[in-house]
């Protein structure tokens, strides 16, 4: 095991949350996130770091998770809301069998809650996350959070996430670089 490690984290990037008729779309903003996402996923796994992506996944409503009364349905297991945007599609489809990439389904906003995100880093040595998809208000800013507190080291592609608003997007940024000690490059 190599200490040191680095882990991209390509949160959420999918139909429902990117696609013009997404279920809770971030529209425009997360679609010209595009072309970053598959360049920085292409960069990490040249040099050999971690590629996971932490994908929401649910059931049809569930009336037990707390976002079936907070949100339409979104990211629906099976459906194509759930699959992965445009060309991270066939990106995943074709690095899918590497070690050092890997799909996560979460339930949650944070990719950490009750996943077995923390054990899996902590076993390859990873230390510092590159954060990346949307919604950079709710998601990515509550992954980072939890990371936080988990003692990784944040850094924030800010061309390769987007969110609910304008407003929120500078909210999650700055909340991130300034109460969390996220690099935001």
């Amino acid at each position: 095991m190599e200490d040191n490690k680095e882990a991209l984290l390509i949160i959420d990037y999918t139909n429902d949350f990117v696609a013009d008729m997404g279920s809770l779309t971030c529209g425009k903003p997360g679609q010209e996130c595009e072309e970053p996402i598959i360049k920085l996923a292409n960069e990490f796994i040249k040099k050999n770091d971690y590629v996971i992506l932490p994908t929401d996944c649910h059931q049809l409503n569930d009336p037990y998770h707390p976002e079936t009364k907070l949100f339409p349905p979104h990211n629906i297991e099976g459906t194509v809301g759930g699959d992965f945007y445009g060309k991270l599609k066939s990106w995943y489809d074709e690095n899918s069998t590497r070690s050092n990439v890997w799909m996560m389904d979460k339930t949650r906003y944070s990719a950490f809650v009750g996943t077995n995100l923390d054990l899996k880093l902590r076993e390859r040595g990873v230390k510092t996350l590159h954060l990346i998809g949307v919604c950079t208000d709710i998601c990515v800013l509550q992954t980072a959070i939890y990371a936080y507190n988990l003692g990784y080291k944040l850094i924030i592609h800010k061309n390769a996430v987007a969110a609910t608003s304008p407003e929120n997007q500078k909210f999650a940024l700055d909340n991130m670089k300034n109460n969390l000690g996220a690099k935001i490059v």
